[in-house]
């Protein structure tokens, strides 16, 4: 299934993985919320441990996103890089996605690293567009 996107839609779901990091960074509620499928699932394993989630439906993971950004103090950016489209047996729905995940945070002055990971997402075309409608994150330690 990989094979039959063209380099636009490529683009678009590059696109897409941005403009979901920058909705979270700056805590646009809307723009991340349109960024995944209403039926979409999301979950999560911090270094090895026991896997979080999955939550489920847009709502389900906003709950899970707005509840994260009201107990933060800093400000955050979600850096992904080195997207690529694995080769893919078409057996699931939607397209396989994996891409890295760098995080930062900026609190009183100091820039840190909180954490890095991988990104395994399944996207979908929606009515607007490229839509997440898996998104499994494996983080390679807690923050």
């Amino acid at each position: 299934m990989t094979a039959e996107l063209d380099s636009d839609e490529k683009l678009a779901i590059h696109e897409l993985l941005a403009r979901a990091a920058y909705a979270l960074d700056e805590r646009d509620v809307e723009m991340l919320a349109a960024s995944f499928a209403a039926n979409a699932s999301f979950s999560m394993r911090i270094a090895g441990g026991d896997l979080i989630g999955p939550f489920e439906s847009r709502e389900g993971i906003m709950q899970l996103m707005t509840g994260s950004m009201a107990e933060q103090t800093d400000k955050r950016r979600h850096v992904v890089s080195n997207i690529f489209f694995p080769a893919d047996t078409g057996a699931e729905e939607g397209i396989a996605v994996v891409s890295n995940l760098t995080l930062f945070a900026t609190e009183n002055g100091a820039i840190s690293l909180l954490t890095a990971g991988v990104y395994h997402d399944r996207v979908v075309r929606g009515e607007g567009g490229w839509e997440l409608l898996q998104r499994h994150l494996e983080l390679d330690k807690s923050y």
